[in-house]
């Protein structure tokens, strides 16, 4: 009589059908949260396709800690208002998301060199499914981006895009247009056509260089009777900011407006406050918080531009759990929303 080899897959057997190691389908039979959620849907696959003895175990794995969303996001230095009520939002849209199950790590960045940043995103991405950065754009990035990618954890880019190899999704404003539109603040305000100063926190940040890209071009096509200096970078620092706007009103006493697109707008507040207001002078800021509100009750900003923080919040959370959900076959996701106009009368 002829027998029927009838030895049932071993864990081993699954680990080689599925592509993964035999740890990892431990860990998917005894701490599923601590796997992917793409492999252990792998792991099933395969699993039902050699006919694991264990595949209800399995079954049960999976679907035990999809409730769990693991989502990181990385911001800029604390101290910054912008960062912390953006962080505030961003926490507030976790707790708030319909369904929850959202386990958020949310961290501040103080040391912005690349090679900190590159490192804090592979740390993040190392612990969550999803992340969501701002980060400037630099070689040594974009090469820590690609491996967390290439790890199956998706990378959401906030307020200014980044490019890599791999695909990734963005979340912010339209820079192109917000630097348009404080353009064409300028071209209606200023009574006599100058020389107008420009603040970017670093030439790094694609937002930052899209935003004066987009205020250049407008000039060029609508009003070349302005004359645009060079743009200073503050790299995010309010101190650099009031020497520069010192420096600027020193050198160019005949200048006839000032754009601050970048960080340490509070230095540059307190430089244009040192000096005698004139009534042809104008300012246009960017975004709205208690500082920058008093420079416009005051008469010091003329403008100000801002994202709707409870917007980015709700924005990013949803962004993090499409990107997370799709998988990392699905492409990207670009979410862009409009910002905020405030003058002193409409605050």
């Amino acid at each position: 009589m002829e027998f029927l080899d009838m030895k049932r897959p071993t864990i081993a057997d699954l680990a080689k059908a599925a592509g993964v190691s035999v740890s990892t389908v431990n860990r998917v039979l005894y701490e599923p949260e601590s796997v992917r959620e793409h492999t252990r849907t792998r792991v099933l696959a395969a699993a039902e396709e050699i006919g694991f003895y264990g595949l209800g175990t399995i079954k049960h794995a999976i679907k035990a800690p999809q409730m769990a969303h693991r989502l990181g996001v990385l911001l800029q230095r604390k101290e910054r208002t912008f960062y912390r009520l953006l962080g505030e939002a961003i926490t507030q849209a976790a707790q708030t998301y319909p369904g929850g199950g959202i386990e958020l790590t949310l961290e501040f960045l103080e040391d912005l060199t690349p090679e900190k940043v590159a490192t804090h995103i592979l740390s993040l991405g190392s612990r969550c499914e999803a992340i969501a950065i701002v980060a400037p754009q630099h070689p040594i990035v974009a090469d820590a981006i690609d491996s967390v990618l290439e790890q199956g954890v998706p990378v959401v880019s906030l307020i200014g895009p980044l490019t890599a190899k791999g695909n990734i999704s963005f979340v912010g404003l339209d820079n192109w247009k917000v630097g348009r539109t404080a353009a064409w603040a300028f071209d209606r305000m200023v009574r006599v056509p100058g020389k107008i100063g420009i603040l970017v926190g670093s030439h790094r940040l694609r937002n930052q260089e899209m935003n004066e890209s987009g205020f250049r071009s407008y000039f060029r096509e609508h009003n070349s009777g302005f004359t645009l200096l060079e743009p200073l970078p503050t790299y995010e620092s309010a101190v650099v900011a009031r020497e520069h706007v010192e420096k600027l009103l020193t050198e160019h006493p005949d200048m006839c407006g000032l754009y601050i697109s970048g960080g340490g707008v509070t230095g540059a507040i307190a430089a244009l406050r040192a000096t005698p207001k004139r009534d042809d002078f104008v300012v246009v800021g960017y975004e709205l918080f208690e500082d920058t509100r008093a420079a416009l009750i005051d008469g010091t900003f003329s403008l100000l531009i801002s994202h709707p923080i409870e917007r980015f919040g709700s924005e990013t959370i949803a962004t993090l759990m499409k990107v997370k959900t799709a998988g990392p076959d699905a492409g990207v996701f670009r979410v862009t929303f409009g910002f905020d106009m405030y003058g002193p009368e409409c605050i």
